[in-house]
């Protein structure tokens, strides 16, 4: 990407910020709505069929992996509102890298992500989780983690632009959910039956987590979970980031 490319995209990136700084509340809605969850399915529902040792240090990075593939639908608003009310048009109009608002907006987004990362981990840290790795090891999980929000939030621009209208994206929101759910975030494919089970451990979702717990998580896994958790976000880059920019062109 060119100097000029990277001015413009940082330019809108400055501009999702400033939309944060002038309405703070749908992002704090963002980041405590995951925490709320860590909280209610750690301490108040339980659960972790089948999971051996302490159940948090299974959920822990189940909830991190998870809260990656939540929250898409402010993006997918963001984009779709600026094409409908022609801010994009006076974007193409002004002199700037073509995609340039596509990729400022994702950068905020993983901004968001980052930080969302940040107080999740903060949380868990205060109701007693400790990392079971080094520095490198935290470092390495947070960068899977983020490298799946990249990706997913690709798909969720792609089908934004398709979808075209708000209301749709609302509706395409919906498809997250068993996305999220029929991972192994919350309990382990084993304690499944075999139709599910199986269903569940081809989910991206399901590899990250699992390579999560692999690094940080004191949970051993089958192996080669960190090179799928890294596969399967870059295959589904190389479908939908060039569907995205094709189709906002």
């Amino acid at each position: 990407m060119s100097s000029h490319a990277l001015t413009d995209s940082w330019t809108m990136t400055r501009r999702e910020l400033a939309h944060w700084a002038r309405r703070p509340g749908p992002l704090l809605v963002a980041l405590l709505f995951p925490v709320m969850l860590l909280l209610m399915f750690g301490y108040l529902v339980g659960g972790g069929r089948g999971v051996r040792g302490d159940y948090v240090d299974y959920l822990v990075p189940g909830m991190l992996s998870l809260t990656m593939a939540f929250g898409l639908e402010g993006t997918m608003l963001a984009v779709i509102q600026d094409l409908n009310k022609g801010v994009i048009d006076r974007f193409r109009a002004m002199p700037m890298a073509n995609g340039a608002v596509l990729v400022g907006r994702s950068a905020a987004d993983m901004l968001q992500s980052a930080a969302g990362l940040v107080l999740m981990a903060g949380v868990a840290g205060a109701v007693g989780w400790r990392p079971h790795g080094g520095a490198g090891a935290v470092l390495a999980a947070f960068g899977l983690l983020l490298l799946f929000r990249f990706a997913v939030l690709w798909i969720g621009i792609h089908l934004a632009l398709v979808a075209g209208r708000p209301e749709l994206v609302q509706t395409v929101q919906i498809l997250v959910w068993p996305v999220g759910f029929l991972s192994n975030a919350f309990a382990t494919p084993d304690a499944m039956p075999r139709w599910l089970g199986t269903a569940v451990q081809w989910n991206p979702l399901s590899h990250t987590a699992t390579a999560v717990r692999e690094l940080i998580g004191g949970q051993s896994g089958a192996g080669g979970h960190v090179w799928a958790a890294v596969g399967w976000p870059v295959v589904l880059l190389a479908v939908f980031f060039p569907l995205a920019v094709r189709r906002f062109r």
